[in-house]
């Protein structure tokens, strides 16, 4: 019965020092009823004409399995400190061929465009007689002329299985790198993940020359679980960024980030 809520830190341009952290939460739950009145999962902020945007994953439980999802719109009016909801409602939810579980939303503007890579649910399945439902999602992709209003590829998986048909895949973050657009995202098994460090969630990697195909590379990222330490069980929810002309890889650790999120460069 657990509540996702988000908060941030400030670092230094070095990543050394921690500069603040934000002394109140960015966003506050959704209402009763809502798509997220049970919590929202970190949010990737966007800049677009002088706004500061963001696609929130809203979580809200069921009965008969443990939750469903939605992504939401926020605003900043204050430089990313806080975050308000533009309306009560999901911008992308379930529809008739993803009938449950889409998340986790990556956008950027290019050319006009707005790109969104996000996750639908493809399953729901008792992988034992007496365990508990678990989920199965792959990633997609949808475009909009403002942000507002999409058009999804309908139960278009982009991203390659590399484990099977029950591999998860989640949180895809996208930067163009010189002169090809490149992808990180998490991928794991559905069932017995918590425990077992072997089935649990792994960095992925995919590029693509024009946005919508892509080849999947995960061996190109160059980086795996440690051999000891806070990342040697689990890699997972990253966040490819720029920062003064330098690539970073934004990631948690052990069971998924309890014992915090660290950093990687390209080199």
């Amino acid at each position: 019965m657990y509540i996702s809520q988000v908060a941030w830190a400030d670092f230094d341009k070095s990543f050394q020092t921690v500069l603040r952290i934000s002394p109140e939460l960015g966003l506050t739950r959704g209402q009763l009823g809502c798509f997220d009145e049970h919590g929202v999962f970190p949010i990737s902020p966007l800049r677009h004409d002088g706004r500061i945007l963001a696609y929130t994953t809203g979580w809200s439980r069921r009965v008969s399995v443990a939750v469903e999802t939605g992504i939401g719109l926020v605003e900043s009016k204050d430089g990313g400190a806080t975050f308000e909801r533009l309306g009560n409602g999901p911008v992308l939810s379930a529809s008739l061929h993803e009938p449950f579980l889409v998340g986790d939303g990556f956008t950027r503007v290019h050319k006009g465009v707005f790109h969104m890579w996000y996750i639908y649910g493809t399953a729901w399945h008792k992988f034992t007689p007496e365990s508990t439902p678990d989920r199965t999602y792959k990633i997609g992709h949808a475009t909009s002329v403002d942000g507002i209003s999409w058009q999804k590829e309908e139960a278009h998986q982009i991203i390659s299985d590399r484990i099977g048909p029950d591999e998860c895949q989640a949180l895809p973050s996208v930067l163009k790198i010189g002169t090809r657009w490149h992808m990180v995202f998490c991928y794991r098994q559905s069932f017995d993940f918590r425990s077992n460090n072997a089935r649990g969630y792994r960095l992925g990697h995919a590029w693509s020359d024009d946005m919508l195909h892509w080849v999947r590379d995960d061996e190109g990222l160059g980086i795996d679980v440690s051999a000891t330490g806070w990342d040697s069980e689990m890699m997972c929810y990253p966040h490819l960024f720029e920062c003064d002309g330098r690539v970073y890889l934004l990631y948690n650790g052990n069971s998924f980030g309890r014992d915090g999120f660290g950093l990687a460069v390209l080199e």
